[in-house]
């Protein structure tokens, strides 16, 4: 007999090789129709694995992220089965579950696959997911895996086992369809009740440009028609949202292949936004004692592999830059705190001195494959609002309790109340890729742990996911549509100020080793734009919107007064557009509704000879006719409480 401990911490006794299915139905017919995988001592598994030790034990379902990826993971497959019986021949890459769904990457020769045969695969994957085929594991050598793809013909697998080692080799079958597949796997394919096709890629095999290009298939599957529905219409409200589209309507940013890939162009109106948001958190900066700095763009080769940087983005970065003297190399900047180290070093410090807080708005550059470029999300140039502190070991805590108050004070001024701290510690077996001593890194991951503590965060842990050169605590913030972004950061890092031998003389009068801590509450402006766009559907609160006011004079005979108008809210600091056009009013507050300017400002002749003002709050309409100074007084009150999108 075996001893099973589940989650609430009860222990049931069974017989060393039971499954999870077996201890499921032990408990409910009705569970174990609802369960998709099992979690063994903290390893996702098939249902049909036999349990042969003491064992923890959860049953995963729909409700748990690992039951949803498992079932995306199986549809994977279930889509393959459907592509092999529609397009014979058909070869393929990889199909994992990725965040919302799967994708699987196909190569289907001199064939092409369009968004109508989207539905023909679709209704094929129905057909099969009835039939209930069960999801088989089976173990092989690496000598039967390559037989079996070599008599396929199928030239990704085959280099893809290569790269394995024997005895770790296993295939996954169901119905007539066999792939290479560590799993797990949903019990059978009956759980798959509804599903979506959503769209076609291009992606090259492993990702790398010089590689055959490859046909990418997106999907999604839900145990049920009611909750697929509800996505895809979240999906549509996505495609409204998306800040590419609205960055473009709303005149913020451009692209231009000219200028080149990934490099984006800020228009007046979205330079506006930037600069507001800039000034937002430079003020917040120096009520906190930041001292601003300003770094060049380049630095010398040498200056990133003192810092590690080259070592570990150097083939992501661009190139080295060759001057006109031999053997001297510069870099566009892939990360700001070198410069920050050496601006440390400008002069001796004194424990009285720390902490130091050096705070720059920094572009960096770093050099991502076309496929991977997306908007503002993914970029080669950003601009990140970057702080670098310095202290004494003795004020790590408190200075990482300050950084997380001004994270969370940029989160609820713009409506950024859904989120969660992930803690981003090593990853706990391999320690080859982070620098620096293990006793520096236990102390910097219990300062980040305890920090969050006692903020009272919600937070996850995530193993593997710290920086080379620190742990961090990453802000996972949830958008409008309940999607998740990573934004803000903070990392303590002990291993730069080693490689730059920064020092500070301490009470002892002896030289110390200060700390740094890397911190970024926007992460990059660029970014950070894309999500709030996004977040609010391009409805700006008021102190940040570019354009606050629109005023609109029903006839030219209003102009004069409408340029009074607007003289005086400029005098009031409230940024105002006239719309001189000769057309319609009601045209007028249609295309002013749709640029999502808050307030409209509609002039006639009753409104000049009563020096009045009539005002519309966009999406709302007439709110009233009043007083100019009445007008202002509600604007700055709204600017002043920065109220969130309405």
């Amino acid at each position: 007999m075996i001893n099973i401990t589940f989650p609430d911490g009860a222990v049931r006794q069974y017989e060393a090789g039971v499954t999870a299915m077996d201890i499921a139905k032990s408990i409910s017919e009705g569970l174990a129709r609802k369960v998709l995988a099992a979690k063994v001592n903290g390893q996702v598994t098939d249902m049909a694995r036999p349990i042969t030790t003491d064992s923890t034990l959860q049953l995963l379902t729909w409700t748990d992220t690992e039951g949803k990826s498992t079932m995306w993971h199986s549809s994977a497959h279930l889509m393959a089965e459907a592509l092999e019986s529609l397009y014979p021949g058909v070869k393929f890459g990889y199909g994992p579950a990725i965040e919302n769904g799967f994708y699987y990457d196909i190569d289907l020769g001199d064939r092409s696959i369009s968004d109508e045969d989207l539905r023909k695969i679709e209704a094929k994957m129905v057909s099969l997911a009835k039939e209930n085929s069960v999801y088989e594991r089976k173990e092989v050598s690496k000598e039967d895996a390559l037989k079996y793809f070599t008599e396929k013909g199928d030239q990704y697998k085959i280099e893809t086992i290569n790269e394995l080692q024997d005895g770790s080799i296993s295939f996954y079958t169901q119905g007539n369809f066999t792939d290479l597949c560590r799993g797990p796997h949903i019990p059978n394919t009956g759980f798959i009740k509804a599903i979506k096709l959503t769209n076609i890629a291009g992606a090259y095999w492993r990702g790398n440009e010089k590689n055959k290009m490859l046909t990418r298939i997106y999907g999604i599957t839900y145990p049920n028609q009611k909750e697929l529905d509800e996505y895809l219409h979240l999906l549509e409200e996505a495609k409204k949202r998306d800040h590419r589209k609205l960055g473009k309507e709303l005149e913020l940013f451009a692209f231009s292949e000219k200028v080149g890939l990934g490099l984006p162009l800020w228009l007046p109106k979205g330079a506006m936004l930037r600069e507001r948001l800039q000034s937002f958190l430079q003020k917040a900066q120096i009520d906190t004692g930041y001292l601003p700095v300003v770094t060049p763009h380049i630095g010398n080769k040498n200056l990133y592999i003192t810092s590690g940087h080259y070592e570990k983005y150097g083939k992501d970065s661009f190139q080295p830059i060759h001057t006109p003297e031999e053997g001297e190399e510069f870099m566009l900047k892939p990360m700001n705190c070198p410069h920050h180290c050496e601006i440390y070093k400008t002069s001796p410090k004194s424990y009285k001195d720390l902490p130091v807080r050096f705070a720059e708005f920094g572009t960096v550059y770093r050099y991502e494959q076309h496929g991977e470029l997306h908007g503002l999300t993914r970029v080669r140039g950003f601009t990140q609002d970057d702080a670098h502190l310095f202290c004494r070991p003795d004020q790590v805590k408190e200075e990482f309790l300050k950084v997380i108050d001004l994270v969370l004070y940029v989160f609820n001024s713009l409506s950024f109340t859904d989120f969660t701290a992930q803690i981003s510690l090593r990853d706990k077996e391999d320690r080859s890729k982070y620098i620096g001593t293990d006793e520096n890194w236990n102390l910097a991951e219990q300062a980040i742990i305890e920090s969050a503590a006692e903020k009272g965060l919600r937070t996850i842990t995530e193993y593997g996911e710290a920086a080379f050169y620190g742990p961090k605590l990453d802000f996972m913030v949830k958008d409008a549509l309940g999607r998740k972004w990573q934004l803000g950061t903070i990392q303590v890092d002990y291993n730069l100020p080693e490689r730059f031998e920064l020092e500070y003389i301490g009470a002892d009068n002896q030289k110390h080793r200060p700390v740094m801590i890397h911190r970024a509450p926007f992460g990059s402006l660029e970014r950070f734009i894309a999500v709030l766009i996004e977040h609010c559907g391009g409805k700006f609160p008021l102190w940040l919107t570019p354009t606050q006011v629109k005023i609109l004079p029903i006839s030219e005979k209003n102009q004069e007064y409408a340029e009074k108008i607007a003289l005086l809210l400029k005098n009031a600091e409230i940024r105002a557009e006239i719309d001189d056009r000769n057309e319609k009013i009601g045209k007028k507050i249609r295309e002013t509704e749709l640029a999502k300017v808050p307030y409209m400002l509609v002039l006639g002749e009753k409104e000049a000879a009563d020096s009045k003002v009539a005002v519309r709050r966009q999406a709302k309409g007439d709110i009233g006719t009043m007083d100019l100074e009445q007008f202002i007084e509600l604007v700055k009150e709204e600017v002043v409480s920065k109220r969130p999108f309405e």
